[in-house]
Order: C-alpha cells, then sequence, then structure tokens
C-alpha cells in the first residue's frame, strides 16, 4: 500500500533544503549575507506561480550568500513551468554569471586562470543542470498524460467495438428469430385452423380458435421485436444453429403443404471453401422460409422444391469447374377454396435470405411468376467436383 505525503510537504521540502543551505553557509550571525539567503530560501514558497520571479529573487543568494539550493530550485522550476529556449538559455547565463562573479566584485582575480577556471566549470554545472532535470521531468509529465490520453482512447474504442458486436448479435438474433420461430409458430396456426374445420365439438373449435389467435398475436409482436433487433447493426458472421441439408426431408414433412421435393448434388459441391455448414444452413433457411411464405400467401398451392448442383458458368453436369448449389422453390396460384392463415408478417424474411446468399458469396432472387405462383431460387458457391449422390 503506498502512502502519500501531505499537500504542505511538496512545497515545505525544498525551503527547508535551502534555509538548511544558509544557515550551513553563512552561520547564525545576522547579515547581509545570512538575510538575502532566506529571502531567497522563502521565495521558494511561491515558486510554482511565479517561476521566473522567484528565480530572479534567489540570484543575491547565490552572489552574495554563496547558497546554491534556492537558485537552482528556482531554476528547475523554471524549466518544468516555462520551457522557453530562449528564457531558459537567458536564466543559466544568469545564474552562472551569479555563481562566477565573486562578491564583493573587487575581489575578482582576473590573473588567478586555474580558481577562474574551476569556477566556470561549476557555475556551468550548476546552472545547466537543473534545466536538464526540469526538462527531464517535464518530458516525463507529458510522455504519461499521452499514455494516459491513449489509455483513454483505447478503452473507448473497446466499448465501441464492444456495442458494434452487440449489434452485430442483435441483427443476427432477429434473423435466426425470424426464420426459427416464425415458421414454428405459421405451423401451429396452419394445424388449429385444420382442427377449428374438422373438429365437431364445440370446445375443441374453440380451443383451436384460441390457438390460432395467440399464434397470430406471437407472429405480430414477433414482427415487432424482430423489428428493433435488426435497427441495432449489422451482421458478419452466422451464429451456430445446426439445421442441414439433411433435415430438409424433414421439414417438407411438417409443413403440411403439397411438396414435391428433388435433391441433386454431390456431397463435395460443400467442400472447399471452408463453408458447407454456413450453405447447409443457408440452403435449409431459404426453404423453411419460403414455405413459411406460402403457408401465408398461398394457401392450398403446390409447391416444388429442387437442390442442385451446377458449374460455375451455368452447364449442369459437366463434372468440370467450380461448383454451385442452387436451391429452388416454386409454388404456384393459390386455392381460392383453402382457408389463409391470415398471419402477420414483418417484411424481414426475403431480406435476411437475401443476407445470407450475399455474404455467402451468392445470390437471391424472389419474384411473382405469371400463373400467379412465385418463385425463390438461390445460387450458393460450393466446391470443385466430387462423385454426385441422388435423393428424391
Amino acid at each position: 500500500m503506498s502512502v502519500r505525503a501531505p499537500r504542505w510537504a511538496s512545497p515545505a521540502v525544498p525551503v527547508a533544503l535551502a534555509v538548511a543551505d544558509a544557515l550551513l553557509v553563512n552561520g547564525v550571525t545576522p547579515g547581509l549575507e545570512l538575510d538575502v539567503s532566506l529571502v531567497a530560501a522563502a521565495a521558494l514558497l511561491l515558486r510554482r506561480r511565479l517561476p521566473l520571479t522567484v528565480f530572479l529573487v534567489t540570484l543575491p543568494g547565490i552572489l552574495i550568500g554563496y547558497v546554491w539550493f534556492a537558485p537552482m530550485i528556482a531554476l528547475y522550476t523554471v524549466a518544468v513551468r516555462r520551457p522557453d529556449r530562449r528564457l531558459l538559455a537567458f536564466s543559466a547565463l544568469l545564474l552562472a554569471i551569479a555563481h562566477f562573479v565573486p562578491w564583493p566584485v573587487s575581489d575578482f582575480e582576473p590573473t588567478a586562470y586555474r580558481e577562474n577556471t574551476l569556477t566556470l566549470i561549476d557555475a556551468s554545472v550548476t546552472s545547466v543542470g537543473p534545466i536538464a532535470l526540469g526538462l527531464l521531468v517535464r518530458t516525463r509529465g507529458e510522455l504519461a498524460a499521452r499514455v494516459e490520453e491513449l489509455t483513454r482512447s483505447r478503452r473507448h474504442a473497446d466499448e465501441l467495438l464492444a456495442q458494434q458486436v452487440l449489434s452485430t448479435e442483435r441483427a443476427r438474433l432477429a434473423r435466426e428469430m425470424h426464420d426459427v420461430v416464425a415458421h414454428q409458430v405459421s405451423l401451429i396456426s396452419l394445424q388449429a385452423g385444420a382442427v377449428l374445420i374438422s373438429a365437431e365439438d364445440g370446445g375443441a373449435r374453440e380451443g383451436a380458435r384460441t390457438i390460432r389467435e395467440l399464434s397470430v398475436r406471437t407472429l405480430d409482436e414477433l414482427r415487432h421485436m424482430v423489428g428493433v433487433l435488426r435497427a441495432a447493426g449489422g451482421d458478419l458472421e452466422e451464429l451456430t444453429p445446426q439445421p442441414c441439408l439433411a433435415d430438409l426431408p424433414r421439414l417438407i414433412e411438417l409443413s403440411a403443404l403439397d411438396v414435391d421435393y428433388e435433391a441433386d448434388y454431390g456431397e463435395g459441391v460443400l467442400e472447399g471453401l471452408g463453408q458447407s455448414e454456413a450453405v447447409e444452413r443457408a440452403v435449409f433457411r431459404i426453404v423453411q422460409e419460403a414455405l413459411t411464405n406460402v403457408r401465408k400467401h398461398a394457401p392450398g398451392a403446390r409447391v416444388r422444391v429442387r437442390v442442385s448442383e451446377a458449374d460455375a458458368a451455368g452447364t449442369a453436369g459437366t463434372g468440370k469447374g467450380v461448383r454451385e448449389l442452387r436451391v429452388e422453390v416454386r409454388n404456384g396460384a393459390p386455392d381460392a377454396t383453402a382457408s389463409a392463415p391470415e398471419l402477420p408478417g414483418g417484411g424481414h424474411g426475403l431480406i435476411g435470405l437475401r443476407e445470407r446468399a450475399q455474404l455467402l458469396g451468392g445470390t437471391l432472387e424472389a419474384r411473382p411468376l405469371p400463373d400467379g405462383g412465385f418463385l425463390v431460387r438461390a445460387t450458393l458457391p460450393g466446391a470443385t467436383p466430387a462423385p454426385r449422390a441422388a435423393e428424391a
């Protein structure tokens, strides 16, 4: 545990050293030498507020009283507070002259070359040393301030990065929520509608009607929540749910739709780019969302789902070049006699699918057909050809 010195200790210590220097050099007998030395020591109390004035006041102390601490401490303060080169050079010159010239001036011996040389060296060290130390301390303080500023900037950058990651996760969560929850809730609503039509018992019909209303309300609330989450940011990478191409038959079986499913792709088409799981998951979500839209907007329509591979140039089955994985969901016109589930839509489904395809380097198109149906077609990058495996 560190112990901090009292606030008064910082200005008091230099004054105490200067007073001790004055008493050791000039004794305790009152006189001009002791008086100017004590005045120089007392002036150090104001050295931080008036550094240059205090330095000038201490010069008589070294000229007359031969004290060193007070003028050197004052010059050090000038270097820390007022780092002007011309000012420091002039101050150093004044201190060197005050140190070199004896008092009284009439005692100066120009022919005492050895003594004058030694005194000049002492005067130079006395004047240059405090300035060098003061500039060093000032530079250290500036560097510490810059390091602190950089630390704050980096902390702020880390906070911004964390917010960006959070926004990204929220946007990806929104897409996953729409893909998974909307699909399952629409199935519940569809099954409840079937029970509502076929059930003879009044209680069963009322229960089915309640389930259907709750499903519609849940999807409506989900639409608002997805809008809030997606507004928080973009997306960079996928989350880690694990649906794959092998799960498509089960998805189609549970969809309660009239679906023809055709699979014609080689196992190696998903290898090579290191993103086979992301591609399979994207295909699954595309089919899932397309089937959900059929239940919403084209009840009773026949649906055709086809997953196939082709060359990147567009020629299927050549066995050459980089392969593409294509998924196509095509439905016919809705059956006028079928009841629509009246499920709310948030408008985010196809946007999320297009984002998935683009993130993987592929494309997605969704457009109505002349016969009243709708087409969703996506092309995703695969890899080099591999032995083909057909599944119907």
